[in-house]
């Protein structure tokens, strides 16, 4: 492991004088010379999966992470400014200062460099988290004291250590980590529940205008009565309702959303939109976008798919703190290492205290390598006073989508605010009538329609949550988490997901407008519903925007440690499967091309409350965490 803290200028002559001596890297991997880069030996590569040696002329493309100046003080500190009980809450430090307190010194940069190019490395970039190398596989064996074969992971084989990888100790744990070493595909998808936004969608109607105002009286029961019909989408107005906005707008806050690519039309997109519902005009500059030079793999990645989640993301933030300035930072592709950038660039240049972000992956797909990148740039977030919100995942539990169950990451993290989803009903007047779990199963309409087929029907999606198998229960949690969902995978407890939870189910969804390519040819702005974690998560990250305005505009920067010492109180909504105890469920009708009526429509039944093995009970619960905003959540932070 890394050891944090120790002065450099000691082993640098060290350091050069064995490598001018030529003593090769990986040679010296079994004497007490290198320290070990915990994490780096992804679990699938086991000694059954093992298909051999990778070529040696093979190429490699690495990152190899700097774990800066005092890697455990960077994290206590982050943990101290971000707990209420602590004497240092708040104390945050500026960009600057917290590089130049835990970030890496040139020294450290300057030996790490050294050692990658006497292995025979190429450094392609440096920035002040990693460098970048390549190289064929000689020279990256050499380099991390590990040999790399060929193992089969799934259907298919991908390279990765057969060892954990180590890095000299002369280095003394200069080097936090390296990912690249195996070549499985590390990247993220967003969680919209309609195909990509490329091709117009549109929803059909029957709708009601709030919950229950259209009542689907010639279709046949469930649960006993008749059922509303689905929701046309809710507007920031019911939204701001719901969860207590007040008058509060989010003026002065800065918000950052982070997704792959962007969105050529989101001005005119985001503009339009507003007007027609009654949002506040976007004012000069309100909106802007930090873009990358180039974007790369834009055909395996679906980056018009991509275009739908900016948009989403971007209306649902102005629509609940219509007052916040919002700085929307795409990445290159919706593979990690790009989207860390997009994660470092919001830290380094501190553009926002709130990050909204509306993607992820499974936890198995997580190595610890990657994690061990992600927390610190969440650290070094926190010890400036920047929160991060993940949405949980839209698969439930995961088991109907892999067979496995486990939660979804980075929202697995300790450092970040994983949101859940709830089935929102506001009625008449914008009253808040109740939410459950979100969680649907899906029944078709009988050929006669005198029925429900298979009613409750399968499950369809649902808000992700569970335990995770690898993240060890945060501190925050202990005490309010329940002790079976805490140690389900491990007695000695681990994370659970997800913290705060907020409208996620399509079908009572949000309307967004977007322009989109339409069956002639044309593109149109046109507006459609649409749901999932992907909104829960700028929701509450709006909400949050609305809370720091309440505080006077002092940032809450990472927002767990709060969240929980609120548990229990009337915050929060504490959000149950079937409020009613009768049983809810809603009636859509869909187009069947997903345009138009010309080749007909089908109709379904969505129970709401049904999310897989998970469920929302009374109290914390892994479906909506410690519950949704209620009305005195907003100004609850106004009294810190």
């Amino acid at each position: 492991m890394a050891r944090a803290g120790v002065s450099m200028a000691a082993t640098l002559p060290l350091l050069a004088g064995a490598l001018a001596l030529g003593i090769p890297a990986a040679h010296a991997a079994d004497g007490p010379s290198r320290d070990t880069l915990a994490g780096t030996k992804p679990a699938w590569a086991t000694a059954k999966a093992d298909k051999g040696a990778t070529s040696d002329s093979s190429q490699v493309s690495a990152r190899v992470y700097l774990a800066g100046r005092d890697a455990s003080g960077l994290a206590a500190y982050a943990k101290a400014v971000s707990d209420p009980n602590s004497a240092s809450y708040g104390k945050y430090l500026s960009a600057k200062k917290t590089q130049a307190r835990f970030g890496a010194t040139k020294a450290q940069v300057a030996a790490v460099t050294s050692w990658l190019k006497s292995a025979g490395l190429k450094v392609t970039g440096t920035t002040q988290h990693y460098i970048s190398v390549t190289g064929d596989v000689a020279a990256a064996e050499k380099a991390f004291g590990t040999q790399l074969h060929n193992y089969a992971k799934g259907n298919k084989t991908y390279r990765a250590p057969s060892k954990t990888a180590s890095a000299p100790a002369a280095l003394n744990g200069a080097v936090l980590t390296v990912t690249g070493l195996d070549n499985a595909p590390h990247k993220a998808t967003h969680s919209d529940q309609l195909p990509p936004p490329d091709a117009v969608f549109k929803n059909s109607g029957p709708f009601s205008s709030y919950y229950g105002s259209n009542i689907a009286s010639t279709l046949p029961d469930a649960y006993g009565s008749k059922i509303p019909y689905a929701v046309k989408g809710y507007t920031g107005k019911q939204l701001r309702a719901a969860y207590g906005a007040g008058t509060r707008t989010g003026k002065n806050v800065r918000v950052a959303i982070t997704d792959a690519y962007a969105s050529p039309t989101i001005a005119f997109d985001a503009q339009t939109y507003a007007g027609k519902h009654g949002d506040a005009a976007y004012t000069s500059g309100q909106l802007r976008q930090v873009l990358p030079k180039n974007y790369t793999k834009t055909k395996e990645c679906g980056a018009a798919g991509w275009y739908g989640e900016e948009t989403l993301d971007v209306e649902a933030v102005h629509a609940v703190a219509p007052g916040a300035s919002i700085t929307y930072v795409g990445a290159a592709s919706c593979y990690d290492d790009d989207l860390l950038d997009s994660l470092n660039k919001i830290v380094d240049g501190h553009l926002a205290d709130i990050v909204s972000n509306s993607w992820g992956d499974i936890e198995a797909n997580q190595t610890p390598d990657l994690a061990a990148a992600y927390d610190q740039v969440f650290q070094f977030g926190a010890v400036e006073g920047i929160g991060f919100y993940f949405s949980s995942g839209d698969n439930g539990d995961e088991v109907a989508n892999t067979g496995t169950k486990q939660v979804d990451t980075p929202a697995n993290s300790a450092w970040v605010t994983a949101v859940g989803g709830t089935s929102l009903a506001v009625g008449k007047g914008d009253t808040y009538l109740f939410e459950t779990g979100w969680g649907t199963e899906k029944a078709l309409l009988s050929d006669d329609g005198k029925s429900w087929t298979n009613f409750p029907g399968a499950f369809t999606s649902g808000a992700g949550g569970g335990t995770s198998k690898t993240v060890a229960e945060p501190y925050y949690q202990k005490g309010v988490v329940p002790n079976a969902l805490a140690t389900a995978n491990n007695a000695a407890g681990n994370r659970v997901v997800p913290d705060i939870s907020a409208i996620a189910d399509p079908n009572t969804g949000f309307k967004v407008g977007q322009t989109q390519t339409f069956p002639d040819g044309t593109e149109q702005y046109s507006e459609y519903r649409i749901g999932g974690t992907s909104l829960a998560a700028p929701v509450i990250a709006a909400v949050q925007a609305l809370a720091q305005e309440a505080r006077g505009g002092k940032a809450i920067g990472f927002a767990n440690p709060a969240i929980y010492a609120k548990y229990g109180s009337k915050a929060y909504h504490d959000v149950t499967d079937n409020p009613t105890k009768s049983g809810l469920a809603v009636a859509r009708v869909d187009f069947a091309n997903g345009y138009d009526a010309a080749d007909g429509v089908i109709t379904s039944v969505r129970s709401l409350g049904k999310d897989s093995s998970l469920q929302a009970v009374k109290g914390y619960d892994d479906v909506t965490g410690v519950g949704s905003p209620a009305p005195g959540y907003v100004e609850s932070y106004g009294r810190h």
